[in-house]
């Protein structure tokens, strides 16, 4: 009997000691939640937050540019060519959208003889810096491209700066160069720019068969081109 009702007061004061602990323990958790509590708040709605205002932007992106795009295709829609530029230059946009609307303004100016508007449109995008290299590139390309009251010495400078090794349009523009060199009597120098031309690993078909067709124009006697000299054989074949 003592045996029992020692092992009863054991077990008793194991149970009241478990709910003791117990109860520290939620006491506990409850001070840490009073304490650290709005930390958790916090994050919580910093996510909740974070992800609603990704999906904001996303719209407010989506929108702004379709808001573009709608503007632009109004101004291109419009029938007099005046009206037109004057539409394209009101656009607003942001980001690689400026360069798409600097470009249609400038060829609008270019259709409508506006040369030196054209070259002055082409030359701002080609020095803005909140748009990618390759329109930058691009519009001082299509910018000497341009027939202006421009000094010809100035044309060729600025062919030459674009026709460094690695640039963009290198290429293109060692193209006119050669041209202008045949333009002013200087077929020696035409001839050296096209063998390079038509030498260069990155050359597309295109430009290499110009560049040929021009040699053979200025005299000289090209080699038949491997790849329909094989062309041939195989049909001869």
């Amino acid at each position: 009997m003592q045996h029992l009702c020692g092992d009863r007061a054991v077990s008793d004061s194991d149970s009241f000691i478990n709910e003791v602990s117990e109860e520290v323990r939620r006491d506990a958790l409850y001070g840490y939640l009073r304490r650290y509590g709005w930390i958790a708040v916090l994050a919580i709605l910093a996510l909740v937050g974070g992800a609603a205002w990704n999906e904001y932007s996303k719209s407010q992106a989506q929108a702004e540019a379709e808001a573009t795009g709608d503007a632009l295709i109004a101004a291109l829609s419009a029938d007099d060519p005046d009206a037109r530029v004057a539409a394209l230059t009101q656009v607003e946009a942001d980001g690689a959208a400026i360069a798409v609307t600097a470009l249609l303004t400038a060829a609008a100016q270019q259709e409508n003889g506006a040369m030196d508007d054209a070259a002055a449109t082409l030359g701002a995008l080609a020095v803005n810096p909140d748009v990618p290299e390759i329109y930058r590139d691009l519009s001082a390309f299509k910018a000497a491209m341009l027939e202006t009251n421009e000094d010809p010495a100035t044309r060729r400078t600025n062919l030459e700066a674009l026709a460094q090794p690695g640039a963009t349009f290198a290429l293109l523009a060692q193209e006119q160069l050669a041209l202008m060199d045949v333009s002013e009597g200087k077929t020696e120098e035409a001839i050296a720019k096209l063998q390079a031309i038509a030498e260069d690993a990155a050359v597309t078909r295109g430009l290499l068969e110009r560049s040929r067709t021009l040699l053979v124009a200025l005299g000289v006697e090209l080699a038949p081109d491997a790849g329909a000299a094989e062309t041939e054989e195989q049909a001869s074949e």
